[in-house]
């Protein structure tokens, strides 16, 4: 059967961890903010990128260039403020009514060695689907290098994220940059052998030091939640 069409992004799609380590799909549940029975204020998508915030609850990570990622949505549950009932959705919609006092809770792909299938677009302006949107093909010299996160709007119809990763055809060794391809996927080969999907993981944390002379102060930043040693 031949390869499905890759027409554009849907967002990090988990596949399996590093190293041949044993895979099994496995989710923690961490929770959305829920004020009085309001939810958190913006939309969450499958696939979508989520971090932890000061207050130990989830939110979107925004981040293109640089990030500080816990891992990627893969739904939630809630009680319904009209129905009354728990509730799962592929998506978490923006300011949810929720029962007061209830949990919220979302599905996230947290493992700091997950790897993840993702499209490569060929922009990095978000939703401009004559750039932005549309798979861009590279070779496999891009492999080992550093990609940017293109945060496009997801779809509110199908729960799907919309996010994306860009790299230009030359190798990136930016250290902030928060994603780092591993490998392509072989069956998005075009006639010219070049891809559009990839594999990829998060990048390490990395340090800045600031001012560049005088006396200066050295911070770790970025990469992975739990990989960071100054934590959120």
């Amino acid at each position: 059967m031949a390869y499905p069409t890759v027409s554009a992004p849907y967002g990090l799609k988990p596949i399996n961890l590093i190293g041949g380590q044993v895979f099994a799909g496995a989710t923690r549940q961490l929770v959305i903010a829920n004020t009085s029975g309001t939810g958190y204020g913006t939309s969450i998508f499958y696939g979508d990128v989520v971090k932890i915030a000061s207050t130990g609850t989830i939110q979107v990570d925004t981040g293109t260039s640089t990030a500080t990622p816990v891992g990627v949505f893969m739904g939630c549950q809630y009680i319904s403020a009209v129905t009354g009932q728990l509730t799962f959705s592929q998506y978490y919609p923006a300011s949810l009514a929720v029962k007061s006092g209830s949990v919220i809770y979302a599905f996230v792909s947290d493992d700091p060695d997950q790897l993840f299938k993702v499209v490569n677009v060929a922009g990095t302006t978000a939703d401009d689907t004559t750039s932005g949107l549309l798979p861009a093909y590279l070779g496999r010299t891009v492999i080992g290098s550093n990609a940017a996160l293109v945060q496009n709007a997801g779809s509110t119809t199908t729960g799907d994220s919309k996010v994306a990763i860009y790299t230009a055809a030359g190798a990136s060794t930016t250290d902030s940059l928060p994603i780092r391809i591993i490998d392509v996927v072989p069956d998005t080969a075009n006639s010219s052998g070049n891809f559009c999907e990839f594999i990829v993981k998060w990048n390490a944390p990395y340090m800045v030091t600031t001012p560049s002379s005088g006396t200066a102060t050295t911070v770790v930043t970025g990469g992975h939640q739990y990989l960071n040693p100054t934590g959120v």
